[in-house]
């Protein structure tokens, strides 16, 4: 499954993060147990990080301009078949 929300502002992110979080835990059944993101204000602000440790979630920041990096998701996408929605589904496995 693919979730997109719409923000007017990047201040939106975390708030919308722990609405995002419950849902899909309570769907699941299961923990989200890694973030990765880029290296944004928006996704490393202090109270964000807090929230993360607090709820046992690893954070992985991607480094500036290193397409690389995205890689390893799109290789773990095609590797399983089903595209995306296993990869999506194995990071809250």
């Amino acid at each position: 499954m693919t979730w997109v929300y719409f923000l007017k502002a990047k201040s939106e992110v975390f708030g919308i993060f722990k609405k995002f979080k419950a849902f899909v835990e309570k769907q699941s059944g299961k923990q989200i147990k890694v973030l990765r993101s880029d290296s944004g204000k928006e996704y490393t602000s202090c109270e964000f990080d807090k929230f993360c440790e607090d709820e046992g979630i690893e954070r992985q920041l991607t480094v500036a301009y290193t397409p690389q990096q995205n890689g390893v998701r799109k290789k773990k996408s095609h590797n399983h078949g089903d595209g995306k929605i296993n990869a999506k589904r194995e990071r809250y496995a």
